[in-house]
């Protein structure tokens, strides 16, 4: 029996495209956002596609982000001194739970664990990276975000 090798998380959500759906919904909704506006106000037009590319990377895709927009240290830099509130936090996570469902991003709980587990990690990163004075380590890759299981899969007959 020939077990099947375990999709990315990135191949497993759709790939780019998918990708791309889903944080142009979501970065809507924040735009729409009272508490979240602020924080994104003047937003870059292309922002949701750069995060896309993050997001895709993180997820075992094409490291993009890192070649064409300066991988984790710009992502980084990109948090520092927006003073980034927990409920603003809680509410970005929320948002883009729901916008994951929106735009059609698998369903099943291991994708969906990998998923919020992910903006759970990267959310409270970003939260103590924009606080006063913070100092992150500008040299840290890009993280590979994984299954916390591999996804289930019907037995192949």
């Amino acid at each position: 029996m020939i077990v099947p090798e375990t999709p990315t998380l990135y191949d497993w959500a759709g790939g780019h495209e998918a990708l791309v759906k889903l944080l142009t919904i979501f970065y809507g909704h924040v735009l729409e956002d009272p508490l979240l506006e602020p924080v994104f106000r003047g937003m870059d037009p292309e922002h949701p596609k750069h995060v896309a590319v993050w997001l895709g990377e993180v997820f075992g895709g094409p490291a993009e982000y890192s070649a064409s927009r300066g991988g984790h240290a710009h992502m980084v830099g990109r948090h520092l001194g927006r003073a980034i509130t927990e409920e603003q936090r809680r509410r970005w996570v929320t948002l883009l739970l729901d916008a994951a469902d929106e735009a059609g991003l698998p369903a099943d709980p291991e994708f969906r664990a990998a998923f919020a587990g992910y903006l759970e990690w990267g959310s409270r990163l970003a939260v103590l990276f924009s606080a006063p004075g913070a100092e992150p380590d500008p040299h840290e890759p890009v993280p590979h975000w994984d299954w916390p299981r591999p996804p289930w899969q019907p037995p192949a007959s």
